[in-house]
């Protein structure tokens, strides 16, 4: 994440989008090379620092180039501005006084969740604060805004007395049954200590941390956060990223500027990387820090430092042996992606995997993250958000999951993102076709950036990629402007989540803003189209049923959407899923594969429904 030249060409020698997919052939090619020539380097440091014998790696499978036909024209896919319309007033207050403090451009998250069990969307957004030497005594103080969705889209701000209208500089959130009494309970990261809400029922939470053990260092800076469960054993793990080793006294001796601005937010290069925490939930309403044992704290291999600088996060069973894995986007240094072995320790498998570096071996300034099946079939894709000048990543598994390559280019993504400043990326299927599309929440760091970049803007459009299917150049299409309306509206973009707010079967969004209002968006789609929406709820499983896998048949097409909140930056997306269903009205098969491995075969039911499948 860093203002100054990166050395990358200027825009006007960028790739176009006609160059796409000969470029992202030759790429895809490349990037499995460079996995060979990593793992072969790795395999011989090893031999030389062990007596034991090593074994060989297997040679990466071959890649064989999708072939594009035909470039399809994106549909309109309008989404209108109702933020206040919809009753919502909340105001991110980040505490800029002029200081220029890293953690005040960086945003925070929202959370679409039924925290009252209607089968309604509500919404939390996360508030910031005021730094303790700036304190404004004229204005209201800013709290978390609890908002109650009266089922038609329109919400109830409910926080005060709710036990959530508490102060304090929150940053990220995660949402899960941790506690399995079938209310869903809201956990807060934060610059400082992080909060854990436990859900009372009737509009009520109770501020746990304490009695939890959840709270982390009272100096750590804590960003995205997620439940999940690590050992199947059918309660909800907690997973929470830490950005850099930040103080507002490390911010001044920093002292970070720009030509013709002066003093300027900091890129992370200049500060210290810091661990995660993995909280093993105890089944008592304890959690207990199994961070250092389980594998999971990365330190710099030439310093001993603590390596990870996190940002993003999300979870999936990447190689399919029924452990969910721990994937992070890191901001300028390598990710990791934590493959779980089963017995509760984990591996940072990403060099071995190609998704530790982009397709040039460097690190990103990586901040949203999201995983899906967009192509319908076995391929997993890894969507990334990046810094200024440089494009998203779009990491596709080839063949098999045992290894992965930057398809960016040749996918359609990477020239109309480059320019762009991304926070937080959505797969989700915005026109019911059938097919996940792809969604990027923009907007630079410094206000006055167009002064020493004139081709940035502080305020930047989220961009819509339309996925036009395996018969297009290229699975993603940009949607423009024109056809998404408010969509494109300049915004200073941070966290993105995705719910049906209004029951109309389509996914409208909200995008948070880094001290502005956020922008709660609904799909205004006319394609017709048929949909499934399914609430999954596990009984041997976790309660929430977060990280099974829905399979819906719809003629020759098998779609597949994973139970997963944690997603995009900072954010939470609804729990239930939406399976577009094109034209076609009829379902042939429904299968559910719950998180500790069983599997259930629905009657396939009749479409525009939204319905509650509970584990057998």
């Amino acid at each position: 994440m860093s203002d100054e030249p990166s050395g990358k060409k200027p825009v006007s020698e960028e790739w176009v989008p006609a160059d796409d997919a000969i470029i992202g052939k030759a790429f895809r090619w490349s990037a499995i090379i460079a996995v060979i020539v990593i793992t072969v380097g790795v395999t011989a440091f090893l031999m030389a620092r062990r007596s034991e014998p090593v074994i060989p790696p297997k040679p990466a499978p071959k890649v064989t180039p999708i072939i594009r036909t035909q470039v399809a024209e994106p549909p309109a896919i309008p989404f209108q501005d109702i933020t206040i319309d919809a009753g919502i007033n909340f105001v991110h207050e980040n505490g800029a006084a002029g200081d220029k403090l890293l953690p005040e451009t960086m945003g925070a998250g929202a959370a679409f969740l039924d925290f009252d069990n209607d089968n309604d969307q509500d919404l939390i957004l996360v508030n910031s604060a005021s730094w303790p030497e700036n304190i404004r005594k004229d204005v209201d103080t800013p709290t978390l805004a609890l908002c109650k969705n009266d089922g038609s889209g329109h919400f109830v701000d409910i926080t005060e007395h709710s036990g959530m209208d508490a102060t304090f500089y929150g940053t990220g959130i995660a949402v899960g049954d941790y506690d399995s009494d079938g209310n869903i309970d809201v956990f807060v990261s934060a610059v400082g200590s992080n909060h854990l809400f436990r859900n009372l029922g009737e509009g009520k939470f109770e501020d746990v941390t304490r009695i939890a053990a959840v709270a982390g260092k009272q100096d750590a800076w804590s960003t995205s956060s997620g439940f999940f469960d690590l050992d199947n054993d059918g309660d909800l793990d907690l997973f929470v990223c830490n950005y850099v080793r930040w103080s507002r006294e490390i911010d001044f001796n920093v002292n970070y500027r720009l030509v013709g601005v002066g003093r300027a937010y900091g890129p992370p290069m200049n500060f210290e990387g810091t661990f995660s925490y993995l909280y093993r939930n105890n089944g008592d309403g304890t959690f207990t820090d199994v961070s250092e044992e389980s594998g999971v704290q990365v330190r710099n291999a030439a310093t001993g430092l603590p390596a990870g600088k996190a940002l993003g996060l999300t979870f999936v069973d990447v190689n399919e042996d029924g452990y969910i894995d721990i994937f992070i986007a890191n901001d300028t240094v390598q990710n990791f992606l934590f493959v779980n072995k089963g017995d509760g320790t984990f591996s940072d498998d990403s060099s071995f995997l190609g998704v530790a570096f982009d397709r040039n071996g460097s690190a990103t300034g990586a901040m949203g993250i999201d995983a899906g099946i967009f192509r319908n079939d076995n391929s997993m894709g890894f969507a990334i958000g990046n810094f200024a000048n440089e494009m998203s990543t779009l990491y596709v598994s080839q063949e098999s999951r045992k290894v992965f390559a930057d398809e960016a280019i040749g996918e359609g993504i990477g020239a109309p993102t480059r320019s762009m400043l991304t926070f937080g990326v959505l797969f989700l299927d915005s026109d019911l076709d059938g097919r996940l599309d792809l969604l990027q929440a923009n907007g630079h760091l410094e206000e006055e950036i167009n002064i020493v970049q004139p081709s940035q803007h502080y305020e930047q459009a989220a961009q819509l990629f339309w996925n036009a299917g395996p018969t297009a150049r290229g699975c993603f299409v940009p949607v423009p402007q024109e056809k998404t309306t408010d969509l494109g509206t300049p915004i200073v973009g941070r966290g993105a989540a995705y719910a049906d707010i209004d029951s109309d079967g389509d996914l409208d969004l909200v995008m948070t803003q880094a001290g502005r209002r956020p922008l709660l968006l609904k799909n205004q789609q006319q394609s017709a189209n048929h949909w499934l929406r399914l609430k999954l709820v596990g009984r041997n499983a976790n309660r929430d049923a977060i990280g099974a896998w829905a399979s819906v048949r719809v003629g020759d097409v098998i779609q597949r959407r994973q139970v997963m909140p944690t997603r995009s930056y900072l954010s939470q997306s609804e729990l239930p899923l939406t399976f577009g269903l094109g034209k076609s009205s009829q379902i042939e098969k429904l299968t559910i594969t719950w998180p500790n491995g069983t599997i259930q075969d629905v009657p396939p039911p009749s479409a525009d429904q939204f319905m509650t499948i509970t584990q057998q």
